[in-house]
């Protein structure tokens, strides 16, 4: 079960219209196998905070593309890093 759907994902990117569906779409699938990868669970959408850690690396990999693929950039690497911890601790390994 997806973890985002477009339509908040856009909200919270502040995205109005359908000209950049493709890519929020593709950013949204990223961001939810890169923190399966991690953690080695699959969240969905009630996991508020494996939501925001989503949406969060969707807005830092929608606002500098050219680092896609990459480490998250300087100004969300804390917040990544802590929220990713949690989710570590709290469900490392399938649940």
């Amino acid at each position: 079960m997806a973890i985002l759907t477009p339509k908040e994902t856009k909200v919270w990117l502040r995205v109005d219209g359908d000209d950049e569906d493709t890519i929020i779409e593709m950013l949204i699938g990223a961001s939810e196998t890169y923190l399966h990868n991690a953690v080695d669970t699959i969240f969905d959408s009630e996991n508020q905070l494996a939501k925001l850690y989503c949406l969060v690396l969707c807005a830092d990999w929608y606002e500098n593309r050219e680092l896609i693929g990459a480490q998250p950039s300087d100004k969300v690497r804390f917040t990544c890093q802590s929220i990713m911890t949690q989710l570590q601790h709290a469900y490392g390994g399938d649940a």
